[in-house]
């Protein structure tokens, strides 16, 4: 990525960077035009139910008790509502199926959550998010995860063009790269963090599509939850 991508960070974040968050900042509040996708349903948070039984098995082993969802969208991931298991309604809400004390949300895109965090957290998912970011500034966007991470980061990555349009008509993946691209930036921000777990789920397409599972975490599968 060369020493020019070392010099990006939160304070100083590419050109490119800033114009994508001002075009997701208008989505956020008209909504994705070009599909005629209300504001209301233009990156509510849906990406994470999928990856919820992930994120359960990691705060099961390393006992987190916060999470920050780092990228939520509108956080409507985790209103009230009943998620079933094998077909089962089990619990109220995804916090009541992880268990945990404390969930942060944080967007630079939607106003209401646009405030960077402060502290650590136990856990850190980032869900369908890194490939919506400018290659350079990834390695700041991934050494943020690691930084606000006590116990776990969690991610998942799309390897292949997104449905989405941004209101110019450029894509919203805006890099996609293999699987082993993104394992590489995340090991090397790992490194510097040897005592948290991590975990990526890459997905691709094609004639070998599929999820590919990153990471130094471990344990056995849990079954995937659905909204009753």
């Amino acid at each position: 990525m060369g020493r020019a991508a070392d010099t990006h960070s939160r304070q100083n974040p590419s050109a490119r960077y800033r114009r994508l968050l001002d075009l997701y900042r208008e989505m956020h509040v008209r909504g994705e035009l070009i599909r005629g996708i209300a504001p209301e349903r233009t990156f509510p948070g849906s990406s994470l139910l999928p990856q919820a039984h992930h994120v359960r098995r990691l705060v099961a082993q390393t006992g987190a008790r916060s999470i920050l969802d780092y990228g939520s969208g509108k956080g409507s991931q985790y209103r009230p509502l009943q998620l079933a298991e094998n077909g089962v309604a089990r619990w109220g809400s995804v916090q009541e199926y992880w268990g945990v004390e404390r969930i942060v949300c944080f967007d630079p895109a939607y106003e209401p959550f646009s405030r960077p965090p402060q502290g650590r957290f136990d856990g850190v998912i980032c869900t369908d998010v890194l490939e919506h970011c400018p290659e350079p500034d990834l390695p700041w966007i991934i050494a943020e995860l690691f930084g606000f991470a006590g116990r776990f980061v969690f991610a998942s990555i799309a390897c292949h063009p997104a449905v989405k349009r941004l209101p110019n008509g450029e894509n919203a993946h805006c890099t996609v790269r293999p699987p082993q691209f993104w394992a590489e930036l995340l090991i090397s921000a790992a490194n510097g963090h040897p005592g948290v777990l991590w975990e990526a789920r890459a997905y691709t397409k094609g004639s070998e599509g599929g999820e590919i599972r990153l990471g130094n975490a471990a344990g056995v599968e849990l079954s995937p939850v659905a909204i009753a």
